[in-house]
């Protein structure tokens, strides 16, 4: 594990401060205004929008989620903070001050971790789902199989992530 929360990619030249919801450099200094200009301005305004648009898009596709059983949520949420960090480091800091996507996201970079309802809510919600689709899909038996193991991929890969310690409110 990282010694600070950093992400894992070397080349991202930032980290998160989870207690403050802020960027920093690497070296600890908060990102500011200037300093986002001027990271973004080397990055190609084509690809600073398409990373935009991108984690825009995920982020969308994270909060219907959260409203949708058997769509995932956390995926979603994890493809949008690597998009949006690398093209709007501000966008990327109101989306880790969410009540909603923030603690998701800040377990995952603390920990590598979901917490136990979290963990608990995302299995129920994928067995229910592949069971309806299989029972009442009206799908091919070759498609039920597909969709039985792509699932049970699915729930063995979520059933494996450790598990986050709760906070305890004293």
């Amino acid at each position: 594990m990282h010694p600070s929360p950093a992400y894992p990619d070397p080349r991202c030249p930032y980290t998160v401060n989870l207690k403050a919801n802020s960027l920093e450099r690497a070296a600890g200094q908060p990102v500011s205004d200037r300093d986002e200009a001027r990271e973004v301005s080397v990055q190609s305004r084509a690809r600073r929008w398409l990373y935009k648009g991108l984690g825009c898009v995920f982020v969308g596709l994270g909060a219907v989620g959260v409203v949708l059983p058997g769509i995932p949520t956390t995926p979603f949420l994890l493809l949008a903070s690597y998009f949006l960090v690398r093209s709007s480091p501000r966008l990327h800091r109101k989306m880790l001050a969410s009540k909603t996507f923030g603690p998701i996201i800040a377990d995952w970079n603390r920990h590598r971790g979901l917490r136990r309802g979290v963990k608990r809510i995302a299995l129920v919600s994928c067995s229910l789902m592949i069971g309806i689709s299989v029972l009442f899909g009206g799908l091919p038996w070759l498609a039920r199989l597909l969709v039985l193991a792509a699932g049970a991929y699915g729930i063995w890969f979520v059933a494996r992530l450790p598990v986050v310690p709760d906070r305890r409110i004293s």
